[in-house]
């Protein structure tokens, strides 16, 4: 176990590009123990899609009866998760209903009408996860339907097996939360320390890791603390402080910063035998192999001048977003923005009328006050977005491509490199919403590129049945002078 001295950790800053110090506003959040969320909503809503990659497959019909715990819908595909009953009830549905998305179009949706009796599904029992093959974590984390709670969704039973097919050498637990107003990983390393590491050994039985780094930004102490006590008797798990500078919990920032290892532009930390899970991830698979228990619920941080009393909660998966809002005091009439996540890089939601889902750490009900919103005016070319971009773009140069409608220049600046941090429209002193420029240009090339797949998988069936009718017109042709062979014989 290994804490880094001040000193370390100051000449370590200077080596971390780019970055921003925007206000945490934590303090509303940070110091209060997560609650339950009570009681049950009347009804939960259970996306098909609540991941990267292919959406789950349906096994469970209107009408029929579950419990807790039951799977809704199967994984289908290398990269998929399983959806299951958040609590005990009847499916009345399976039908579109609104994405937690920007867009807030409507994605199929599997509707629970809870019973109020919680029954949970009967399983194995509790078992020991050391006595289980890394083969069998793996199996189990993908019937869990566990993904990357820090955000992304990526399924977490793919990032395990990398293990077999790269050489992980050091995993890298994420407790960094960078992101103004979440608090809810802070205060799930205070209160559930114990968990978290004894998920991070099960991470490294299954990957067959030697060591684990915990990394944990400076300006939590308490959290720091605890996981220190929880892994002083696990000698190949560190726990790390690092700056709280934002976006340090970036993955690459991470890597280069805790190994010294740089993860080469378009690759992976994979590349350089690193692999990265949140520490609600960690959590997650704890409570998957020791106790079998799938993801069914979180905490999320609950926040923002709009609301009351804000606080961390633990709700169940398919709860409207409005409901915990409105648990936590939620007063609309102050409200001019809702943000699913953190205000950097989380989405603008048009209305919370959209369920929680596994990537959900944050709702944020913002005040005018809160957003400042402000009219965009004239770049002036200082280059504070280019200091402030942690991957050391030039987001100026991109942004005046894009307005020019040359996303192909764009690209050539590094735009498919660009991690929508918001680094550079914080800093910018022109209120240009630089981000939101470069979000737009990413939809438009995936756009171009997906009518151009269309346009090549068109051509390449009518270059087949091109063959096909070609083929067929000189099986014809032979066969026709074959008869005019026999008939000549004759």
């Amino acid at each position: 176990m290994v804490v880094l001295d001040i000193d370390t950790l100051w000449r370590r800053r200077s080596k971390i590009r780019g970055g921003v110090h925007p206000e945490p506003r934590k303090e509303a959040t940070a110091d209060k123990p997560i609650v339950t969320a009570f009681p049950l909503p009347e009804r939960l809503y259970l996306p098909l899609q609540q991941h990267l990659g292919q959406p789950a497959e349906p096994v469970v019909r209107v009408g029929e009866k579950v419990l807790k715990g039951q799977v809704l819908a199967e994984s289908r595909g290398a990269v998929s998760a399983s959806v299951h009953a958040s609590t005990s009830g009847t499916v009345a549905g399976i039908a579109e209903y609104p994405a937690p998305h920007p867009s807030g179009l409507p994605t199929p949706t599997i509707v629970l009408e809870p019973d109020g009796e919680d029954r949970w599904i009967e399983g194995e029992g509790e078992v020991d996860p050391f006595g289980l093959s890394p083969e069998e974590i793996c199996a189990r984390v993908d019937r869990a339907g566990i993904v990357g709670m820090g955000g992304a969704a990526f399924p977490s039973a793919m990032k395990l097996n990398l293990g077999w097919k790269t050489r992980i050498n050091t995993l890298i637990i994420n407790g960094g939360e960078c992101e103004p107003y979440l608090t809810c990983d802070d205060r799930l390393m205070r209160e559930r320390a114990a968990e978290i590491v004894e998920g991070v050994r099960i991470m490294l039985h299954g990957l067959q890791c030697p060591t684990a780094l915990i990394a944990i930004e400076d300006n939590k102490p308490e959290a720091c603390a605890a996981m220190l006590d929880a892994a002083k008797r696990h000698g190949r798990i560190e726990v790390v402080p690092v700056p709280s500078l934002y976006p340090m919990g970036w993955e690459k920032n991470l890597v280069t910063h805790l190994t010294g290892k740089e993860v080469p532009a378009g690759g992976r930390p994979t590349d350089v035998g690193v692999l990265l899970h949140n520490v609600a991830t960690a959590y997650a698979v704890q409570q998957a192999i020791r106790y079998g228990r799938p993801l069914i619920g979180r905490v999320v941080t609950v926040s923002g001048e709009a609301v009351e009393s804000p606080r961390n909660v633990e709700a169940p998966l398919g709860t409207l977003l409005s409901e915990l809002l409105a648990f936590c005091g939620h007063r609309p009439e102050r409200t001019a923005r809702y943000v699913m996540g953190g205000p950097m890089m989380g989405d603008h939601l048009p209305h919370v009328q959209v369920p929680l889902v596994k990537r959900t750490s944050g709702i944020l009900a913002l005040t005018p006050e809160e957003i400042q919103a402000a009219d965009a005016r004239p770049c002036i070319r200082c280059g504070r977005c280019v200091s402030a971009c942690p991957v050391g773009l030039l987001p100026l140069e991109m942004m005046s491509r894009i307005r020019a409608g040359q996303l192909d220049a764009a690209v050539n600046f590094g735009l498919r490199d660009c991690i929508g941090c918001s680094s550079c429209s914080y800093v910018c002193p022109s209120r240009i919403p630089l981000v939101h420029y470069f979000k737009y240009a990413s939809g438009e090339l995936m756009a171009r590129q997906q009518a151009q797949q269309k346009t090549e998988w068109t051509n390449r069936l009518a270059e087949e049945k091109r063959r096909r009718l070609e083929k067929a017109k000189q099986a014809a042709a032979q066969r026709k002078a074959q008869a005019s062979v026999k008939e000549d014989a004759s």
